[in-house]
């Protein structure tokens, strides 16, 4: 579950039972473009526009630390995520339900 005005999601078997957890301003925005389009796989650059600003000129490695804290916070295993998944040479999706 995602509460939009407080940057937080709730991480859990059952979002209602689940452990709140508050994300950065950058993490909640990549988390909720994922979101939007279960299984899409966004490239690189799609998410460093929506999540970094379409203006951001820094490394785009940013994005996979970003994407590393967040798996940290919400991935019951973050070194073996299935939640937000790599596509290699493209970028990420987030899992089907």
């Amino acid at each position: 579950m995602m509460d939009v005005g407080r940057r937080e999601v709730m991480v859990g078997t059952d979002g209602a039972d689940g452990t709140a957890v508050e994300l950065t301003p950058t993490e909640f925005t990549l988390l909720h473009t994922l979101l939007q389009s279960p299984g899409y796989v966004f490239t690189r650059s799609e998410l460093i526009e929506r999540g970094l600003g379409h203006e951001y000129l820094g490394m785009d490695r940013t994005l996979d630390s970003h994407i590393k804290n967040l798996r940290r916070k919400i991935e019951p295993d973050p070194k073996n995520p299935t939640l937000i998944q790599t596509v290699y040479g493209i970028g990420y999706r987030l899992a089907e339900p």
